[in-house]
């Protein structure tokens, strides 16, 4: 199976919808297909798809101004689009604002609950890189030393080092799948299509994980070249719990969630279903010559283990990517290595730093992808006092089609309305260290 170049597989797809499950085809595209009319109709429903509306939750200073209809335009794009469902949170100076639009089911007229639970994808990464850099923070692991001295049972690359793991610039194989130098694609576990469809239940070891990657040839030399790769998050899980001796579940939630109030977040583990209120995701395959749509809502996050197997709400990644950008979870020193872009991806410690344009200054953020149906946003400015959160649902297929030119444009709009002022583009935050 030929593909083209790894160099073709730039910074967009994983900046776009950040959990890498497979290489993409093209830099310019985050998936190749536009949305079929089988797809137009499904996500039409039995009724059409609610209209963006407001559910808002005023501060006292907001209190004048909480319609936001240019939000309401920008979240309606992507049902016109052909997405099924979001639901969005937004904060800024003028307080929250919280809307949905499109459906959460398909057939039925409710609209996606404004703080339902979604799997958030690579938004679990920067979660993971913080707990590793809090270790980091407490003289428990040094960022330049070998990961191979905390986890010497793994046989790693004495090269590789803590940095590296968390910038992807390991070399490591990706194994949900990576592709040779000369471009050929080499499966890993199957991560998308219809083989995953019909495994979407198993459950699997972080360590599993890792050492089928381990199994491969590496890409490249540690250090020398930059490529996302889920392997690289599951490795740190497994430093993660060597070092503190509990696990990764337990200290995301003594360290993150518990601290900051963030109820609404779990790691599932081996457990299939949404909990709560939560919208639907779907997968369109061939079945016997006839085209099939599934509910996908319930599949083990365990495949992406604490590269992508979160469970969230807009409300708590608003939280935590405030929280961490405002200072309050690691130190300033640790907060800078961590949001400063390197190579081509433009890829700290497990944040990218996005440059929104001349007239609008530089964002923080990580968005993500399960493999099927489901995808999250998560932007900040500088000082975490401007968010963007967001989860939207889908009808998708082996190709991962479903927003190939459609996806990236209205997600430009979204975050523009968020963090430029006005049609003249005036800079609403600007990072005093860039």
């Amino acid at each position: 199976m030929k593909a083209p170049s790894p160099a073709a597989t730039t910074a967009t797809r994983a900046r776009i919808f950040g959990t890498y499950l497979r290489p993409a085809t093209s830099g310019k595209a985050v998936r190749r297909v536009a949305v079929t009319a089988l797809a137009a109709a499904l996500l039409a429903g039995a009724a059409a798809p609610a209209p963006a509306t407001a559910d808002s939750t005023p501060t006292p200073k907001a209190a004048a101004g909480q319609d936001r209809p240019e939000l309401r335009e920008a979240v309606q794009a992507f049902i016109d689009a052909g997405f099924a469902g979001m639901q969005v949170r937004v904060h800024d100076e003028r307080g929250d604002w919280v809307g949905s639009a499109g459906v959460s089911k398909l057939g039925q007229n409710a609209k996606p609950p404004t703080n339902g639970r979604f799997p958030t994808g690579s938004v679990s990464k920067p979660f993971t890189a913080t707990l590793v850099l809090q270790l980091v923070a407490e003289g428990k692991v040094k960022l330049d030393d070998p990961v191979a001295g905390y986890l010497p049972e793994l046989g790693l690359d004495p090269r590789i080092t803590v940095r590296m793991m968390l910038q992807h610039t390991s070399g490591l194989f990706n194994y949900t799948g990576d592709y040779d130098a000369d471009g050929t694609f080499v499966p890993g576990i199957p991560a998308t299509g219809d083989e995953w469809l019909a495994n979407r239940f198993h459950t699997y070891q972080p360590e599993e994980l890792v050492r089928l990657a381990l199994s491969k040839p590496p890409r490249f030399d540690p250090g020398t070249d930059q490529r996302y790769a889920n392997t690289n998050y599951t490795l740190a899980l497994l430093l993660i719990e060597k070092v503190t001796g509990r696990s990764y579940a337990e200290e995301l939630r003594r360290r993150i969630l518990r601290p900051l109030g963030m109820t609404g977040t779990m790691v599932p583990g081996a457990r299939t279903q949404l909990p709560g209120p939560h919208a639907h995701g779907y997968y369109r395959y061939q079945d016997a010559g006839q085209e099939k749509v599934v509910d996908i809502s319930r599949q083990n996050l365990s495949l992406l283990a604490g590269a992508g197997d979160l469970i969230s709400t807009t409300k708590d990644l608003q939280t935590f990517i405030s929280a961490l950008n405002g200072g309050r979870l690691l130190p300033p020193a640790l907060l800078a290595e961590m949001r400063k872009p390197h190579g081509a991806l433009g890829y700290g410690l497990g944040l990218f730093a996005q440059d929104l344009g001349p007239n609008c200054g530089i964002v923080y953020q990580h968005n993500g992808s399960p493999p099927h149906g489901f995808g999250a946003l998560m932007y900040s400015s500088p000082d975490g006092s401007r968010t963007l959160t967001a989860s939207v649902t889908y009808v998708d297929d082996a190709a991962r089609s479903l927003g190939t030119k459609q996806f990236p444009k209205v997600v430009d709009k979204l975050i523009k309305e968020v963090f430029c002022d006005g049609p003249d583009g005036t800079v609403k935050d600007t990072d005093p260290a860039q």
